[in-house]
């Protein structure tokens, strides 16, 4: 049985969402705040498969929770409710460490399934990604086959996608589940120029409107675990202008 965290000021609605999710088979445990929820969560990590957290809570915030989490290296599968889904609070949200969005309201339905979807995510980082089903179809490309239970290794790095880990310089990283399928995303483009609007579409499922900086964000990010000397990236290369563009060797160009 998978045990739910729902971090939700709303008494009304964290009860109807404990309710319902009781009734589908989880164990469920609520807080109506972001310190209680840290507490929860910290003191047990293993405690919980997923949390489902408010933006809007007394006290420390939703985006607060999440980054505390991730710096503490609590890893646990995020699903944040946002009050009204904008793209810039939705990035805002990956960026604190949260690994899937729904805006309120929102339907039952809908909720189970990004749960159920979250509890599933880590063992699609452990397929191959032809036999990923429910990932998104760009990251179905295979140009640079990440074989099925194998990491990925270039240089002296190695993304363990299983693990969700980078291992560079002799130190490991931690991802989220959003910087690994954002690398996984450039490693199966290997090559090629790979533009921020389809950055935000193919992975994170946004309009190409939406402001891009986010993704600066996190390239910025994944150029400190990987790069040698991230102010002069080898791997994670600026297309000035466009994009990304992703090189595993270097040397070699």
């Amino acid at each position: 049985m998978s045990a739910v965290l729902i971090v939700e000021d709303e008494r009304h609605l964290a009860d109807g969402l404990r309710f319902n999710l009781e009734a589908e088979g989880y164990d469920v445990d609520t807080t109506g705040d972001g310190e209680s929820a840290l507490s929860l969560l910290l003191e047990d990590p293993r405690r919980f498969d997923a949390v489902v957290l408010d933006v809007m809570l007394p006290g420390k915030n939703g985006f607060e929770v999440a980054a505390e989490l991730r710096a503490a290296g609590q890893f646990v599968p995020v699903l944040m409710l946002t009050a009204r889904g904008r793209p810039e609070d939705v990035l805002r949200g990956f960026e604190s460490g949260a690994d899937d969005y729904l805006p309120k309201p929102f339907d039952l339905a809908v909720l189970i399934a990004r749960i159920n979807g979250l509890l599933r995510r880590r063992e699609w980082f452990d397929r191959d990604l032809q036999s990923s089903a429910g990932l998104p179809a760009a990251l179905q490309k295979t140009q640079t086959p990440i074989r099925e239970n194998e990491p990925f290794t270039f240089g002296d790095k190695i993304i363990d996608f299983g693990r969700l880990e980078l291992r560079a310089r002799g130190q490991v990283v931690r991802l989220t589940l959003m910087e690994a399928q954002l690398l996984r995303y450039l490693i199966q483009n290997e090559g090629e120029i790979v533009s921020r609007k389809a950055m935000l579409e193919d992975v994170w499922g946004l309009r190409e409107d939406t402001d891009t900086r986010a993704i600066d964000n996190f390239i910025v990010r994944l150029r400190k675990y990987m790069e040698e000397e991230p102010a002069k990236p080898k791997h994670l290369l600026t297309v000035r202008g466009v994009g990304y563009r992703f090189v595993s060797h270097p040397e070699e160009e």
